[in-house]
């Protein structure tokens, strides 16, 4: 055998190095360095005497400058997948700073293990929790089912961050009326706060909560439906894209042929899933109606019906195409819910929630015919006791399913609003005019038989207009229609409509001073509005002779011109000063901040018209203090009618916002007087009310503490001079015309407001 023999010895060269292969301190760049290596060699040597192997020995004192060998050195197969394993192994962070994202989703293929958990962390900051799952024992959490346990059901905070106290509270009363848990059995409600409030966003929260979360930590629904005016389609777009941000792409259809639109909604129907691309149909009243059958033939999970009161008749083939719909969670937005009669008023809760007041006879038999006898104001004590029993009973059972706040909430956030009901005198031209018509068209004795003709309600119109500018009926007078003849010689000589003579109509005189004081003194601009074309043709011209820039809405502009001209009009640069609205033409859902004063220039039947109209400027967003003018022709039909409102909104005050204490004033008999003139009067209202705070028409006692223009007329301030108006443009307008005011303010705030 072999023996092995040692060998110790020096080996010396030089060997190229790295600056930062840590063994070098010299500067930077490639470097020549000297190296010593000590090393110790041992032979083997086997049998045949051949040598087998030498083994290089380094130093264990210091370690080497640099490799040794000249082939290229590899790493360690172990060291590397080491190494490819470590980095592996580090969970993905996101590269966002401070990113704090949803956590609840789940990730596809993946069961996540241990309990369920909600989409938004209930217990943050601010969080609004709709439903909150019942405390379970430590006894029943070893027990339960984890993928059954309920979870939290919290708004998105994108949303609950905006929602104002009032509205978290409307999207809390929303969410539960839809699922069931305030009427066992019942998935509708009827959201009636007032103009102004944030319905619409109170149901965008309400519809992007149901499409994504529920107890049960899947979606409620999958698809969800808002029927709106026309008018509104593209608002409702902008304001989903505006509080959601692009997180869900709503389908709104708002033109296009029959085949393209069957199209789109076969398309929206057919859609299934837990991810619906496009899960929000925003579509018309009218689209609707002519495509209920494609819409009929699956299901939806959530329908919003916006402006509601278009609902009122059970009759008409809206309701009734609606109505049929697959659809069993229902809410309908309406900030007048009374409009004409109780009856209306059930077809609205039925359509939401069927059955809870019985049939339309049952409730007409049980509620409707007891609540109006005992309003009238010849009804016997018994009546109207009887008449308040069954009102309290009737706010028992829609309470749970109706929520209603007043616009006195947005006193908190809007200036202060002065609200005016101002009395013009009939100008000679005007006062001849109605009388001669009176005398000859006699449709007095049909409405005491209780007959409406169509003469009657077309007389109805003509003195409306009349009182408005006798240019508007100026054409019947030429062609001597029924109540018109030998009109035309009560015109001044050489008359012509192609220019306006605002001297010739009491309102208009009022209103043309108006328009000049404020233009004079201010930089505020002025919605006009009106229930006719007609007038607003009279508006154009006037402005056109006083140099005034204006913008005109009305029925004959499409939808998106519409969009356009109310942004341009609201800028704060834009130089037009006057809004010309007509309130037939879909002038609900405008906001028209951009103007602080607005006119009602004629009075509508239907009190929700004018109260539409009226808080077009009055709404969030405005920085200025409003005023609102309503302008009467005094003692005429424009009276009456105001006062007819006057009735509709205490049936409706006592309904839906339970106001015990609304005066009964009119008789229904004494809305049968339409067709006089009382030349006497100052207001013809005034008188009508009995006020007991003024004499010989002078106010000597202020309104009560704590009202304010939302309280029954006879509380409001009367003046029969302008020594108390607080505003002074009408201050100055005053002895063009005007005879009467009512006039109060929203909320007491701040300065100059007593």
């Amino acid at each position: 055998m072999g023996s092995a023999q040692p060998a110790v010895g020096f080996l010396c060269g030089w060997v190229l190095t790295e600056r930062d292969s840590g063994t070098s301190v010299l500067p930077d760049g490639p470097q020549f360095c000297l190296v010593f290596v000590f090393f110790q060699a041992q032979k083997r040597r086997k049998a045949g005497g051949e040598t087998e192997s030498w083994e290089c020995y380094r130093s264990p004192f210091r370690k080497p400058l640099a490799q040794l060998t000249n082939g290229p050195r590899c790493m360690d197969s172990s060291q590397h997948e080491a190494f490819i394993r470590s980095i592996l192994s580090k969970p993905f962070r996101i590269p966002i700073p401070n990113y704090k994202g949803p956590t609840g989703l789940r990730a596809l293929g993946i069961k996540r293990a241990g309990l369920r958990s909600p989409l938004h962390d209930p217990f943050e900051e601010g969080a609004l929790v709709l439903y909150e799952p019942p405390p379970l024992s430590a006894h029943e959490q070893l027990k339960i089912d984890k993928d059954k346990v309920p979870v939290h059901v919290v708004v998105d905070p994108v949303l609950s961050r905006v929602l104002r106290p009032h509205q978290r509270e409307g999207v809390k009363f929303l969410w539960e009326c839809v699922t069931s848990r305030r009427i066992p059995g019942s998935h509708g409600c009827i959201m009636a706060d007032e103009m102004g409030l944030g319905k619409t966003l109170q149901c965008i929260t309400l519809m992007w909560t149901l499409l994504r979360q529920s107890p049960d930590c899947k979606p409620e629904i999958e698809k969800a439906m808002v029927v709106s005016p026309s008018s509104l389609v593209r608002n409702w777009y902008n304001e989903v894209e505006k509080w959601l941000g692009g997180r869900i792409q709503p389908l709104a259809i708002d033109g296009g042929s029959k085949e393209e639109i069957d199209h789109k909604l076969v398309g929206f129907m057919n859609q299934r899933g837990m991810r619906v691309p496009s899960p929000i149909l925003i579509i018309s009243y009218e689209t609707f109606r002519l495509h209920a059958e494609a819409l009929q033939k699956g299901s939806v999970g959530l329908v919003i019906c916006d402006e509601g009161h278009r609902l009122k008749n059970s009759e008409n083939q809206t309701y009734q195409a609606l109505n049929s719909l697959n659809t069993p969670r229902r809410v309908l937005i309406s900030g007048t819910p009374i409009q004409n009669d109780l009856l209306e008023y059930f077809s609205l809760v039925h359509f939401v929630n069927s059955g809870i007041l019985g049939t339309a006879q049952e409730f007409k038999r049980h509620f409707e015919l007891p609540i109006l006898k005992g309003r009238d104001a010849d009804a016997s004590d018994a009546e109207r006791q009887k008449g308040e029993e069954r009102l309290k009973e009737l706010i028992s059972i829609v309470n749970r399913c109706l929520i209603r706040r007043t616009s006195d909430i947005l006193s908190k956030y809007l200036p202060v609003k002065i609200e005016q009901v101002v009395c013009c005198r009939l100008t000679p031209l005007q006062a001849e005019l109605y009388k001669n018509f009176l005398k000859q068209a006699k449709p007095v004795e049909e409405l005491k038989e209780g007959k409406i003709s169509v003469s009657s309600l077309s007389s109805i119109t003509s003195l409306k207009k009349l009182c408005n500018h006798p240019a508007l009926i100026y054409d019947k007078c030429v062609e001597e229609e029924e109540g018109f003849m030998g009109a035309l010689d009560l015109f001044p000589a050489g008359y012509s409509t192609k220019s306006v003579e605002p001297q010739l109509s009491g309102k208009m005189l009022v209103l043309d001073y108006i328009l000049a004081v404020t233009k004079s003194t201010s930089n505020d601009k002025v919605v006009l509005v009106s229930n006719y074309t007609q007038t607003l043709d009279l508006f154009e011209k006037l402005c056109r002779s006083r140099r005034y820039l204006y913008v005109r809405l009305d029925g004959t502009m499409s939808i998106k011109k519409r969009a356009k001209i109310v942004e341009r009009f609201n800028s704060p640069s834009s130089p037009e000063f006057i809004f010309m609205l007509s309130s037939k033409a879909g002038g609900c859902g405008l906001n028209l901040i951009g103007a602080n004063r607005l006119v009602m220039f004629d009075p509508d039947w239907n009190p929700a018209n004018d109260e539409q109209a009226m808080a077009r400027v009055w709404r969030d967003g405005q920085k200025k203090m409003c005023y609102i003018y309503r302008l009467l022709s005094t003692g005429t039909i424009e009276e009456k009618i105001f006062q007819r409102q006057t009735h509709k909104k205490a049936l409706s005050s006592c309904v839906v916002d339970e106001e015990q204490d609304v005066e009964r004033h009119f008789s229904l008999g004494e809305l049968k007087e339409l067709f006089t003139l009382n030349e006497t009067t100052t207001s013809d209202t005034h008188d009508k009310i009995k006020c007991r705070r003024c004499v010989n028409g002078h106010q000597v006692r202020p309104p009560p503490e704590g009202s304010d223009c939302t309280s029954d007329l006879s509380q409001w301030k009367h003046c029969a001079d302008k020594r108390g108006l607080q505003d002074s443009v009408l201050k100055a307008a005053w002895d063009a015309a005007v005879t009467f005011t009512f006039h109060h303010h929203s909320h007491e705030e701040q300065r100059g407001i007593p």
